[in-house]
């Protein structure tokens, strides 16, 4: 069936670990459920070199496999999945609608959970070199810059795992970090990842400072750091540049609709429910006030989601 034909209890927007639970947990409640997802399951977590944190796995396991997993799953469950990227919500009789670059969706209830998208380095030629040398994904693009010398930019758990996955493939591995080295929040990663990262000798930090330019001709040959305690400015001679420094919430076909935060969250409760009755949020695309992103908390918000769709839908006279 198209989508224009197709009518479901619950659309899931997004295919990472919150929406992929919601997708399970929605099922198991009885729930005609799609998940529609834009990229490789698993979101964010597919970037993961490797997942060591999430329970029932003793073993690293790579954060694409893990996804896989979890679709798999909810497919065994008879979770459906439509390609495709959420472009509007509205609302339309007794449905939520959901507009798509491949047409309509409509649902009785609709969890929202989109994630983000990373952040672009704030620096002079960074937009021109993308693709060119600058890279927001080691384990996508370090193949290509095998036995070469590498920048990572970026202090948390991200940057340094992707950093020591850069090692195997680099000649050598810069990583800039925007504070002093005796700031104790200079490094943001678990202290597992900070003591092999200090350990590795292909590392070199470079403290306190952040990249003003990335300059070249076809492709990136230097970058100039600006030392923040100083202000002076010294070139490194790179050919890659890779970028860890968080994401933005993939919000903007909300807008109007859905209440959002200042910098582009979706604002719900303690429960997932937004402003909007019968729309739900969960993992990165939520309000981060005190939580952790992590995959087992997106996963576990989008339980909550499901649980509470399932509610919302179960007391809606319009249910089919």
């Amino acid at each position: 069936m198209s989508m224009t034909e197709d009518i479901w209890d619950v659309i899931v927007v997004g295919g990472g670990p919150a929406g992929l639970t919601a997708g399970i947990y929605a099922k198991r409640a009885g729930l005609d459920t799609v998940v529609l997802e834009k990229a490789v399951a698993g979101g964010q977590l597919a970037e993961a070199v490797t997942v060591e944190n999430f329970p029932g796995f003793p073993e690293p396991i790579p954060g694409a496999e893990l996804g896989s997993r979890i679709r798999k799953q909810a497919e065994k469950l008879g979770v459906r999945f439509q390609r495709g990227e959420a472009q509007g919500l509205g609302r339309e009789g007794g449905f939520w609608v959901v507009e798509t670059d491949a047409g309509i969706m409509k649902g009785l209830a609709v969890i929202i959970a989109t994630g983000g998208v990373p952040r672009e380095l704030p620096a002079k030629g960074a937009r021109e070199f993308k693709g060119r040398g600058v890279s927001y994904c080691a384990t996508c693009d370090g193949f290509f810059f095998r036995g070469k010398r590498v920048l990572m930019v970026g202090a948390g758990d991200a940057a340094l795992e992707e950093a020591l996955f850069l090692t195997d493939i680099c000649e050598k591995v810069y990583v800039a970090v925007r504070h002093p080295k005796d700031d104790p929040r200079a490094i943001r990663a678990e202290a597992i990842l900070k003591e092999r990262a200090f350990s590795d000798p292909k590392i070199e930090f470079i403290w306190n400072v952040v990249v003003e330019e990335v300059r070249g001709d076809k492709t990136v040959k230097e970058v100039v750091l600006k030392d923040l305690g100083n202000g002076e400015l010294k070139t490194l001679s790179v050919e890659g540049v890779f970028v860890k420094i968080g994401y933005r919430p993939a919000t903007e076909w909300l807008r109007g609709v859905v209440e959002l935060d200042e910098r582009g969250y979706v604002v719900t409760d303690e429960w997932m429910r937004t402003n909007q009755p019968g729309v739900f949020a969960a993992g990165d695309v939520r309000i981060p006030r005190g939580r952790y992103a992590q995959a087992v908390i997106a996963a576990a918000e989008g339980a909550i989601a499901a649980l509470k769709a399932h509610e919302y839908i179960s007391g809606n006279t319009t249910r089919r």
